[in-house]
């Protein structure tokens, strides 16, 4: 690890009370960083680049500011004012601003003092920066979706199987207690044998024609729009749930939110290392404005030896914002927060109680913790890299399978449709604008 000197001006407990005023508070503070005893030595702690410091990046980057034996060393973002206030953030946590702060994510991958890398990017560079990145043997805390392709995803786990870096996947449900335990309830047949997953998350968000504005002298945005087609500046389009709804940028919504319950439905599954054999969807997109991601959807999964999953919008009738696991004896439903049963009789079973079950899952209680520890530890992380695909893949057959208006057939096993030519073509990745291009393995 690199040596690092703090001088801390500010109390880290009193960091933690300004971050929790502000509403950007982790799910779970160590209590190292409040101020008990073995605290890290500077020169073991671990350094920790940030690319991408918008909404997202900031409150990942918190978390990582609250860990004691984490150094954020480094910052890149082509937006000043992001860079302006994740600055400020880190001189409350440090009582200076000791950061590097690159325009080029290259020069912060190529830096040899950096050991782990932060990428929360808008999702239309979510490939290139992470394989570089990961190419630079750097960990790698990688923010949901992989990617706007199948075959950049499957690139970003072949790098990581390459390298031997440590990969977390930023869907942090998998270390939240609730998630876990309707997953253990399923698959420990207390619910008994389970006939179906339901799962539904919000659907897209319409938006208008944007006028063309001038480009403000705080953003770079032709760095910003990077790799997707040329689109004029709006000031809108920085915006995240903005963006996440313009097909140049995202998936749409069926990937930006429902890769988190889709990634807890193959959790409750027992499906990690597998997937679906039959996909069939239907859904709409907008008829005007720039919002051209998908709108709505409902999609049907069908599994070899495990239960069919179905996937549809919020508002589609009979589905309610979560996942819900249909057994032949009752059913629970979890989403954040809150989960209910349809006898509740089950969730206070002393023998039903998570973590005391025959079938217990891994345990984390804070992503980041659970990242930080897997790295020191040399070992895998909650949402590894490969767990990671298997879950995202599912928004990719969802969206095409819509596209294509047809039943697609899937081999898990060869991650490849069977075939079909025209459905394996939107596997590949997206023409790239200008010089940019995927980094050779």
């Amino acid at each position: 690890m690199k040596t690092r000197s703090p001088r801390l001006a500010l109390p880290r407990r009193s960091f933690v009370k300004q971050i929790l005023v502000a509403g950007a508070a982790p799910w779970f503070i160590p209590a190292r960083v409040l101020g008990a005893s073995g605290q890290t030595t500077p020169s073991n702690k671990l350094t920790v680049g940030v690319i991408g410091v918008g909404a997202q990046g900031h409150g990942d980057m918190v978390n990582f500011l609250a860990q004691d034996d984490v150094r954020v060393t480094a910052l890149c973002d082509v937006n000043r004012r992001n860079l302006d206030r994740a600055r400020k953030t880190i001189a409350t946590s440090y009582g200076k601003d000791d950061v590097k702060v690159f325009s080029d994510f290259r020069e912060l991958n190529a830096d040899p003092s950096i050991d782990a890398v932060l990428m929360a990017l808008p999702v239309h560079w979510h490939s290139i920066p992470s394989l570089d990145a990961i190419l630079h043997g750097k960990h790698i805390f990688h923010e949901k979706p992989m990617a706007l392709s199948f075959e950049e995803g499957r690139r970003v786990r072949a790098a990581v199987q390459k390298t031997g870096v440590v990969f977390q996947f930023g869907t942090q449900q998998r270390s939240d207690m609730k998630f876990r335990w309707a997953c253990e309830l399923a698959l420990n047949g207390r619910l008994g044998k389970i006939k179906e997953i339901q799962v539904c998350a919000p659907g897209g968000k319409p938006g208008p024609a944007y006028a063309t504005q001038p480009v403000p002298d705080y953003v770079d945005w032709d760095r910003w729009v990077g790799p997707a087609r040329a689109t004029a500046f709006h000031v809108e389009k920085l915006k995240r749930d903005n963006h996440e709804n313009i097909a140049a940028f995202s998936l749409g919504m069926i990937s930006c939110w429902g890769i988190h319950h889709l990634d807890i439905a193959q959790w409750g599954n027992g499906a990690d290392a597998t997937g679906p054999t039959r996909i069939t969807g239907s859904g709409e997109f907008a008829a005007a404005g720039d919002h051209d991601a998908i709108q709505r959807w409902q999609v049907r999964y069908e599994y070899a030896g495990r239960a069919p999953l179905v996937f549809a919008h919020e508002g589609a009738p009979g589905f309610d914002h979560g996942i819900k696991f249909l057994g032949e004896s009752g059913w629970v439903h979890v989403r954040r927060g809150v989960i209910t049963a349809s006898d509740e009789a089950v969730l206070r079973d002393p023998q039903n109680k998570v973590d005391t079950m025959p079938v217990t899952l891994p345990i984390s209680v804070h992503h980041t913790r659970n990242f930080l520890d897997a790295i020191r530890q040399k070992r895998r992380a909650i949402c590894d890299v490969e767990t990671a695909l298997r879950s995202d893949t599912l928004c990719q057959l969802g969206l095409i399978a819509v596209k294509q208006g047809r039943a697609l057939r899937w081999d898990p096993q060869a991650e490849r449709f069977l075939n079909d030519d025209a459905a394996n073509a939107l596997l590949q990745p997206r023409p790239l604008r200008g010089d940019w291009k995927l980094p050779a393995m």
